[in-house]
């Protein structure tokens, strides 16, 4: 039996569906053919996945195994060029196979509670500005408070989602999503803390009240700008 042929990622990346072209897709070391699948008919899969890639970590991710893989033909082995990840530890493995929520839901979970406490002390900060009402300002100091505790957990479960289930590996996206996670921690908790200490700061119009206001605000947008980091990770944008 004749050996099978090697790719490199330059290699795959020529399958990729488009112009009549094969559809490949390479998984733990291996490329399989999923021309004939209606799923890759465009060489892009639930708008999500493209051919032409390695999707190990993207399968381990997913709502199926790579099980669906074995109905499919092999045609080569694929050599990323780099050298192989740490294997997951044996009890890390162990807590896996026994609460498998661990290996894609942390994240997702956590990231939702600093997302509304965070955005939500800027919006009740606009409120009371608008109207006066004190009720608005106690609510965004709250917020703030619960968005400074749960923030930590969401990079947390991050860092964890990160090597789990991308090895760790250098990506534009959490690199950045990680920097931005750390500035808007850090602009949350001297907001909180000057807000305590100076609780009229937002009544009388000093110079230390437009930094406040504008430190609060920032919390929104850098909010936004993480989480469409994050999402590029679960729907990658169009072309890139």
């Amino acid at each position: 039996m004749a050996p099978m042929k090697e790719f490199n990622p330059d290699d795959l990346a020529e399958f990729n569906g488009e112009g009549g072209k094969p559809v490949y897709i390479a998984h733990g070391g291996l490329v399989y053919d999923v021309t004939e699948s209606r799923m890759w008919r465009t060489g892009l899969h639930v708008m999500r996945h493209h051919a032409g890639r390695d999707l190990t970590a993207d399968i381990q991710a997913a709502p199926h195994g790579p099980e669906v893989l074995a109905r499919y033909r092999s045609v080569a082995v694929f050599n990323t060029g780099q050298s192989a990840p740490r294997p997951v530890p044996p009890f890390v493995s162990r807590l896996l196979r026994h609460f498998p929520v661990l290996k894609r839901h942390p994240h997702p979970l956590t990231v939702h509670f600093p997302i509304v406490f965070l955005t939500s002390a800027t919006i009740f900060t606009l409120l009371y500005l608008l109207t006066g009402i004190n009720s608005f300002d106690s609510t965004a100091l709250n917020c703030l408070g619960a968005g400074i505790i749960f923030t930590p957990a969401a990079m947390a479960t991050g860092y964890y989602t990160w090597w789990l289930n991308y090895m760790a590996r250098p990506m534009r996206p959490v690199i950045i999503k990680q920097r931005l996670s750390i500035l808007m921690l850090c602009i949350a908790i001297v907001v909180f803390i000057w807000r305590i200490a100076v609780p009229d700061i937002l009544v009388s119009w000093r110079p230390g009240g437009f930094i406040y206001l504008i430190l609060v605000i920032s919390l929104f947008p850098l909010v936004m700008v993480i989480g469409w980091f994050g999402a590029t990770l679960t729907f990658p944008v169009e072309g890139e």
